[in-house]
């Protein structure tokens, strides 16, 4: 996760950074998927998943690098709401992410996929939803969730370790994008699947709301609250340990 932003954290140029890493995180997918079953020539080995988990973590440890660099930019908008929700940042924080920054990320996937298509187009159409809509809600959301709830925990813990936060985080999404990648793809990002659906001409179907949109969304925030609501006892007693100390 990015870090949480607060009131004076509210930085326009992240619009731009985040429409530009949108278009760059769908593009650097489809190339890792183009590469192996491309000229490395894995297609249908099974060594190809290996390869393309290997290559997925170095392309996330770049991402993770460049939302550092920029200040938050981000290509995933249930990074920055979960980021706002957990900032307790008031209305402004909300509408800067809900109007500026979702919307970017949304219009820069849908860029970096019309370049992707029209540079190879051979690259195929995207992760297609294989169950019924609600099978798929669920899948999507359970596996949101499962992600938030580590991604949130990680930034509560403030692991200062760049490395290990990445490389966990790394291994905990493409673990949870296999074991869900033959129902709904495994997205758990809805500019991603947007992008990819409206390139197809399904985007405005129930059952991609339902699965990419209001499902991760859901999940997304449900995952920030337990985390704070399990978090909130240790506080507290560190709280009352301060408090002790100073009386005496």
């Amino acid at each position: 996760m990015s870090p949480a932003p607060s009131r004076a954290r509210i930085r326009p140029w992240l619009v731009a950074g985040d429409l530009a890493m949108a278009a760059a995180w769908v593009c650097a997918g489809a190339l890792v998927k183009l590469l192996v079953y491309g000229p490395l020539g894995f297609g249908g080995r099974p060594e190809a998943e290996a390869v393309k988990v290997s290559l997925s973590i170095v392309y996330m440890f770049i991402f993770a690098w460049l939302e550092t660099a920029t200040g938050g930019a981000s290509y995933n908008p249930l990074t920055v709401l979960a980021a706002a929700v957990a900032s307790h940042g008031g209305p402004a924080v909300y509408v800067f992410t809900a109007f500026l920054r979702i919307p970017a990320q949304v219009i820069g996937a849908v860029l970096g996929v019309k370049l992707i298509q029209f540079t190879f187009p051979n690259v195929g159409k995207g992760a297609r939803l294989s169950v019924g809509a609600h099978h798929g809600a669920l899948a999507e959301g359970l596996a949101t969730f499962m992600v938030v709830m580590v991604s949130a925990t990680l930034k509560k813990k403030e692991m200062k370790s760049f490395f290990m936060k990445t490389w966990i985080t790394s291994i905990w999404k493409n673990t949870i994008h296999i074991l869900s990648s033959d129902i709904t793809g495994g997205i758990m990002n809805p500019a991603s699947a947007f992008a990819w659906a409206y390139a197809r001409g399904d985007h405005t179907t129930f059952d991609h709301l339902l699965v990419y949109w209001l499902a991760p969304l859901q999940a997304t925030l449900l995952g920030v609250w337990v985390v704070t609501f399990l978090t909130k006892p240790k506080i507290k007693e560190q709280e009352e340990d301060e408090n002790k100390t100073k009386k005496e």
